[in-house]
């Protein structure tokens, strides 16, 4: 570390940011989890002027007047919105550096922030430009799948085999690690996100009724499994009647849900099982004893966890708060940023 670095280090923050499709977490260097908001952002279409961000502006969707847009400025894992982008991570990166109220602190940081690893290298710099243009000095990229098994404290250094299956809003990234790097990986586009459409659609075609993507997503988290649950639940959901166009409440049943989001489930379970297909014979031993760890924020769906037993023949495990895995994997890394130093420039000179 030169002396330029040393002192920026006395006066700014590092930190690593999960920049997820449905939601943000920042993790600062020695103290954890300082903002976990949704990825959104509240505009004003005419001036440009960014009203809100995260939780305030989510709780807008739906909600908002003409002149006014509640953006998602990621898209299945990508930035679709780059200025909106920019703006949310300037946001965040001021919000992690008041967290403590330290005024002498500057948010010019060193971030790592975690990407699918089906990204392109347009995909891969415009995530780069957007964190440098909100105020980043420096910007590493890691795959989200390995700051997810490196955050669930999986032992991918060992030569034997790990597996993880990240589900979050936008894609799932599936990957089997050996001796420190991926040895099998896939990423889909289907995840979070989709299984929220999956009850939009079913409640639209089964009840004519129409309802927000903000309350498809309260369902999921609310009655939402992959399995058969030991006591089924029911909510009220309130959206448009489609032949009168009257509001209209309906009771909506946690096997409906599951029968909704089994099209999203079912294709993500495709995708683990083609992993699997290309894992080497001696991995593959492995994983009978090792399992598979699901983190992101469908490892919360319930029972997702059985029914990948069965279908998979295959032993799985939740990783611990699997929300922020790829946070805490960020996180480690940080600890490590000399190394990334070098691998991105050898990356660099390789492309």
């Amino acid at each position: 570390m030169n002396i330029i670095e040393k002192l920026m280090s006395l006066v700014t923050y590092d930190l690593g940011i999960d920049l997820g499709t449905a939601n943000t977490m920042v993790y600062m260097r020695n103290q954890g989890i300082v903002v976990s908001e949704p990825s959104v952002v509240a505009i004003n279409k005419r001036t440009k002027e960014v009203l809100a961000v995260g939780k305030d502006a989510r709780k807008m969707i739906g909600r908002t007047p003409a002149n006014i847009a509640a953006i998602r400025p990621l898209k299945d894992g990508v930035i679709s919105d780059f200025d909106t982008t920019q703006a949310m991570i300037h946001h965040f990166i001021k919000r992690a550096h008041a967290y403590f109220g330290n005024s002498f602190k500057i948010p010019r940081p060193r971030v790592i922030v975690g990407v699918p690893s089906s990204v392109t290298e347009v995909e891969r710099q415009a995530v780069i430009d957007a964190a440098k243009t909100a105020g980043a000095r420096e910007v590493f990229i890691v795959e989200e799948a390995m700051a997810a098994a490196i955050g669930a404290g999986l032992p991918i250094e060992d030569a034997s085999g790990s597996m993880i299956v990240d589900v979050g809003g936008g894609t799932s990234d599936i990957a089997v690690f050996s001796l420190g790097d991926i040895v099998v990986d896939n990423t889909i586009k289907i995840a979070g996100d989709e299984m929220d459409m999956d009850i939009v659609n079913y409640i639209r075609e089964k009840y004519n009724v129409l309802i927000g993507d903000r309350t498809a997503e309260d369902v999921k988290i609310a009655i939402g499994s992959a399995s058969p649950l030991k006591k089924e639940k029911s909510i009220n959901v309130q959206g448009r009647d489609l032949l009168t166009g009257l509001p209209k409440a309906i009771e909506f049943s946690s096997i409906e849900a599951r029968e909704a989001m089994m099209s999203s489930i079912s294709q993500i379970t495709e995708a683990v099982k083609d992993a699997i297909e290309d894992t080497p014979p001696e991995l593959l031993k492995d994983l009978l004893t090792s399992g598979i760890y699901i983190a992101g924020g469908g490892a919360l769906i319930s029972g997702l966890d059985k029914y990948w037993e069965i279908e998979l023949n295959l032993p799985v495990k939740i990783t611990e708060d699997p929300m922020s895995a790829v946070a805490r994997g960020t996180a480690q890394m940080l600890d490590h940023i000399e190394l990334l130093e070098r691998v991105q420039k050898s990356w660099e000179e390789l492309v």
